[in-house]
């Protein structure tokens, strides 16, 4: 049942004008400035989680803001999708603006009012990416969030930082304008309307069987413009994005731009094209396919990499395809379990790339080689790293287990034994290139440098929250296997 609502308005809302008042408040107050991020992070979870008992009892909030068209309207509507997605990325970004004044402040960093504006902003685009009604809406948002991240990406404002920069924004923006762009068009031609719908859009459903040839053409232009979900080959913009701060890296790979990708893409599959048309399209062989073929690839690079945030990069762009293959799979353990993961994947993730700032912090190292005993010296933040590496790798117990679990399941309910055998690959891959940093960390002699090394309590805290949440959502999986399950029509 839809109901009219402010409430997701105000959500969107609420870290744009945290925005306003960190660039008001400036580098002089600093101490407030940073107040502001945190309330504004604050204030927009309370706005969220306000809703989840609506959206529980089967209501759906809505806010339309104007009509362009029929069928293009600017509006906002939340459903158990777009909540789930948007609790977890508002309750990380509270961890994650704490986490940032810590390590902004411990290396001097320049520009922070800059820093923590942009960090805002990108939150408002990412909400305004869950609570999307309509194509519209998703793509005016999604496209903010690009432009928004940008500084961000290129915040050290070098030669290479400038160069990582450029291709973030020209695989970004070049996808959604050759590919993302022409889809959405491309649907409105065919449909009339641009509106989500559970189940799918039944203007495609009813002509599978007329126009196969270009529902898939319009099915591959929207799998590969929404860039962000970094699918092999459009994948290059994430390794290459890494020249930012680390707590940006942990906003483009746990909290927003990433995240924003596989959500877009998983809405479009069950709020465009439906489970029915896809199958009848072969659209979830092509998905199934790409992101196979992705885990693999990317778990391969990842392996050879001696950058620690190169290595989880690479790691990110693997772990991004299972939430893809999950939904492909087209079985209800399967899309629930690729959904699950966007959540569950967030936590472990934001955590390892926290360690890898708290570690560069505390060190000024960056590559996996240097870390020879540091859990000597560094004793909560390998801990964290060493629990959410486990959880990357699907270890029982953890949060990565639980989603990676339902979409095993599914691979077997659908018959797809293949895509079995690539989350088997996939996890094993996953312990080869983590499994060797945790033994390297721990059991390996520590360098005589290390002996002045200690952690910086203002950096841990965050981590280890984040990394008791990769356990505790592995020990009791049932609010967000709830929400997830609410997806399915």
């Amino acid at each position: 049942m839809v109901t009219v609502s402010v409430v997701p308005l105000l959500a969107v809302l609420a870290p744009a004008s945290g925005a306003v008042l960190i660039a008001c408040t400036g580098e002089r107050r600093a101490n407030l400035r940073e107040f502001w991020s945190v309330a504004a992070g604050a204030l927009m979870f309370g706005l969220i989680a306000s809703m989840i008992p609506d959206v529980l009892a089967g209501r759906t909030p809505e806010c339309v803001l104007f009509r362009l068209l029929p069928g293009i309207e600017l509006a906002f509507r939340v459903d158990a999708f777009g909540i789930l997605f948007a609790s977890g990325a508002s309750l990380l970004w509270i961890l994650t603006s704490c986490y940032s004044i810590g390590y902004m402040r411990s290396l001097a960093e320049h520009a922070q009012t800059r820093y923590f504006a942009c960090f805002a902003l990108a939150l408002t685009a990412t909400i305004g990416v869950a609570f999307s009604a309509n194509l519209f809406t998703l793509f005016l948002f999604y496209e903010a969030l690009t432009l928004v991240t940008y500084p961000l990406v290129a915040h050290k404002e070098t030669s290479e930082a400038r160069a990582g920069a450029r291709k973030y924004l020209i695989y970004l923006l070049g996808a959604a304008k050759l590919f993302l762009l022409a889809a959405i068009i491309l649907t409105y031609n065919v449909t009339g309307t641009l509106e989500f719908q559970a189940g799918g859009m039944p203007e495609i459903a009813a002509q599978v069987a007329q126009r196969p040839t270009l529902l898939f053409l319009i099915f591959a232009l929207f799998l590969y413009g929404f860039a962000k979900n970094a699918l092999v080959p459009l994948h290059g913009w994430l390794p290459a994005a890494m020249v930012a701060p680390t707590p940006v890296s942990a906003l483009l790979h746990a909290v927003a731009v990433v995240k924003t990708g596989v959500f877009s893409t998983l809405r479009v599959f069950l709020f465009v094209f439906g489970l029915d048309a896809m199958r009848g399209l072969g659209a979830d062989q092509l998905a199934l396919g790409v992101a196979g073929v992705t885990i693999v690839v990317a778990s391969l690079l990842a392996i050879g990499q001696d950058n620690l945030k190169a290595r989880l990069a690479y790691s990110t762009v693997s772990q991004l395809a299972y939430i893809i293959l999950g939904a492909a799979l087209l079985s209800s353990s399967g899309v629930t379990g690729g959904i699950a993961h966007i959540t569950n994947h967030a936590v472990s993730k934001i955590t390892l790339f926290l360690c890898a700032g708290s570690i560069y912090v505390s060190t000024r190292k960056t590559e996996i080689s240097q870390l020879s005993g540091l859990a000597q010296r560094m004793p909560w933040t390998m801990a964290a790293f060493a629990l959410a590496s486990l959880s990357i790798i699907g270890i029982p117990l953890t949060s990565g287990f639980v989603s990676k679990w339902h979409i095993a399941i599914g691979a077997v309910d659908s018959g797809h034994y293949a895509s079995l055998g690539v989350l088997l690959v996939g996890s094993l891959l996953s312990a080869a290139y983590l499994g060797p940093i945790v033994y390297k960390v721990y059991f390996e002699a520590s360098s005589p440098d290390d002996e002045g090394v200690r952690e910086v309590p203002w950096i841990v805290a965050p981590l280890a929250i984040s990394a008791a949440a990769s356990l505790l959502l592995g020990l009791f999986p049932g609010p967000v296997l709830a929400l997830a399950g609410r997806v399915m029509p």
